[in-house]
């Protein structure tokens, strides 16, 4: 094309405010357009004021960042670095596992990036399972090295797969396999398992249907580090809109996109709080499935675009949903590390209830981020913020036609929750030491635009990956990207940054604009940094 072409960024979230950083940066007339008055999605901030009028600061969704090189690509395509706009602080231990064990004190693990320590630790529980970890980790190294370049592409069909580069890894990806099958042959012991595939969560799925593909997900902490973003990882959205301004990206706020608008299957344009304005490109980083079915006429949903029709996709599978606490309470919480992350005793049930049951465990798993510890920005002196996931149920029935009455549940889950939290994880007095609070429910989810309250968005199994996720050139359609952890490569801060990648780079070839990607060097895996001690 010979004249700039105009994109219409849809959401301010990670994948939308990166994919402007890139876009504008490649010669692009960006436009953001987000529906709150601040800056995220579900990764922005909440701030709660006490009685006091002291303010407690927290993460709203996502409370760590991997594989901080992808992002360093973003910036550096800008002519930035990360560094200039946030600083990023590496946690050792990365995180503390309390492993619940059915009559039994729970198995605690602190997580560290020093291979042969943490082989150590695991060695203290199940000795030969602690010769296992590092077979486990060279493995998966190898196993992610031949991946990501999947990870970095546009994968449209099976073809795509089929290039003699990606034909080493076919034998290694085992599809047949889950998460829990493929530990099978490395670990004995099944509360070891559960320390190595908790990760599956960050899916939103359960490492006993997952597929065993994300067996990297835990490699990739060991070997990149768990990082705290200074200030929240909502720091990370402000720095990525200062660099996309910078280059040029204009970003309103309380702009809520009503529609995207076609002229047959090609995007026109968007219609913004009642008005229509006119772009060549659309960029949808709101929640995938709910744009599918809230912003695309389901008119236009035909021929090869019928599989987003509204019956197709509400039949899609979704991950589980989320009830959040966000605590101020007086006093330092100085015996917990900055994550720790509590698997119910009954696990496997604890899953089963949140995927097919539709209802919630009397013994949850739960998280506790107590990022104040390491942040003193979060907190004032003296005091905490503490960010409380228990992962449930989403807002679809489950199998059995159960479902959640939220209105009725919200309150016994919370005095089940603050049990938890002093029994557990040894807080004393909870509720007498809370100053500020926040409650988060699936419902409150669903009602912020995502599609069943899935707040890990669409599920990951293999009927949802690579080309059969919806694609980040949205199949069907002309000029209508998708960015976020609903099209490929899928959900996580550090995906949704490569799907950035991918969607900006196809834009950049649709309308003939050098892609500023290009002009970065990416690291290989197999040249990243090695862990301490290996």
């Amino acid at each position: 094309m010979s004249k700039t072409p105009s994109v219409a960024i849809v959401g301010a979230g990670p994948g939308g405010l990166s994919a402007a950083v890139l876009l504008a940066a490649s010669g692009a007339k960006v436009t953001v357009f987000e529906s709150q008055q601040r800056l995220g999605g579900r990764t922005s901030r909440v701030s709660l004021t006490g009685d006091s009028g002291d303010t407690f600061g927290f993460d709203r969704g996502p409370t760590f960042f991997l594989m901080p090189y992808v992002l360093d690509e973003i910036f550096a395509a800008a002519g930035s670095k990360t560094s200039d706009h946030v600083e990023l602080k590496r946690l050792d231990p990365m995180y503390r596992l309390l492993i619940g064990r059915d009559g039994d004190s729970p198995m605690q693990i602190d997580a560290t990036q020093d291979i042969p320590e943490m082989a150590r630790r695991i060695a203290q529980y199940s000795p030969a399972d602690g010769a296992a970890f590092q077979r486990f980790i060279r493995d998966n190294r190898k196993k992610l090295a031949l991946s990501e370049p999947i990870l970095r592409k546009a994968i449209r069909s099976p073809l795509d797969l089929a290039s003699p580069k990606h034909l080493p890894i076919l034998p290694i990806l085992k599809p047949h396999k889950t998460v829990h099958d493929l530990l099978g042959e490395y670990f004995t012991d099944e509360h070891i398992k559960l320390a190595v595939s908790f990760q599956s969560k960050y899916l939103g799925m359960s490492p006993f249907e997952c597929p065993s593909l994300f067996t990297i997900l835990p490699f990739i902490e060991y070997e990149f580090g768990v990082w705290h973003p200074m200030g929240g990882c909502h720091a990370l959205m402000h720095a990525l809109a200062e660099v996309a301004e910078q280059g040029g990206a204009t970003i309103e706020l309380g702009a809520a996109v009503d529609r995207i608008t076609f002229t047959g299957q090609r995007a026109t344009g968007v219609v913004v709080n009642g008005q229509e304005q006119r772009f060549d490109a659309v960029v949808v980083n709101a929640d995938a499935p709910w744009a599918l079915t809230n912003l695309i006429p389901e008119g236009s949903r035909t021929g090869s675009a019928s599989r987003y029709r509204d019956d197709k996709v509400d039949a899609m599978r979704y991950s589980c949903s989320t009830y959040m606490l966000y605590l101020g309470v007086d006093g330092a919480v100085d015996h917990l590390p900055h994550h720790t992350i509590y698997t119910s005793g009954d696990y496997k049930g604890n899953l089963d209830d949140i995927a097919n049951n539709g209802r919630l465990s009397a013994d949850p798993s739960v998280y506790i981020c107590n990022a104040s510890r390491t942040d003193p920005s979060l907190a004032p002196g003296g005091k905490s913020s503490l960010y409380i996931l228990v992962p449930t149920p989403n807002c679809r029935a489950g199998k059995t036609g159960d479902k959640v009455d939220w209105q009725r549940e919200a309150g016994p889950l919370r005095e089940r929750t603050l049990d938890q939290i002093e029994r557990v994880f040894g807080i004393e007095d909870i509720r007498e030491r809370i100053l500020a609070e926040e409650q988060i429910t699936p419902d409150d989810w669903r009602a912020s635009n995502i599609k069943f309250g899935a707040t890990f968005n669409l599920a990951h199994n293999l009927g949802q990956m690579l080309h059969l996720r919806p694609q980040n050139k949205l199949k069907g359609f002309e000029g209508v990207y998708l960015v976020g952890g609903g099209t490929h490569p899928g959900s996580g801060l550090p995906t949704i940054f490569l799907s950035s990648q991918i969607s900006s780079r196809l834009l950049c070839e649709e309308f003939g604009l050098s892609y500023a990607g290009d002009r970065v060097a990416v690291r290989p895996i197999e040249e990243s940094p090695q862990p301490i001690g290996v």
